[in-house]
């Protein structure tokens, strides 16, 4: 990853895209701070979402939580 001030990457843009052609990311800064980043293009109709992919499952044994604070609360009582 490489970082560069916004006027550097104006002057020098078609090097810098070249390099994102190959692969480098790019994060360009105006005034000290970050402001973009220039990555190279993925086809993200193929990629999917972490949200989407499959998760973990939990699975406890023994009895239901809820009832067994219930039970505890009909106790306390």
């Amino acid at each position: 990853m490489k970082t560069i001030n916004f006027t550097d990457f104006r002057k020098k843009a078609s090097s810098f895209i070249t390099e994102v052609e190959h692969g480098e990311t790019i994060i360009l800064l105006r005034r000290g701070k970050p402001i973009a980043e220039v990555v190279p293009f993925t086809d993200r109709h193929t990629r999917t979402p972490s949200w989407k992919e499959p998760g973990i499952h939990l699975q406890i044994s023994g009895g239901d939580l809820s009832a067994a604070i219930m039970e505890e609360r009909e106790a306390e009582s």
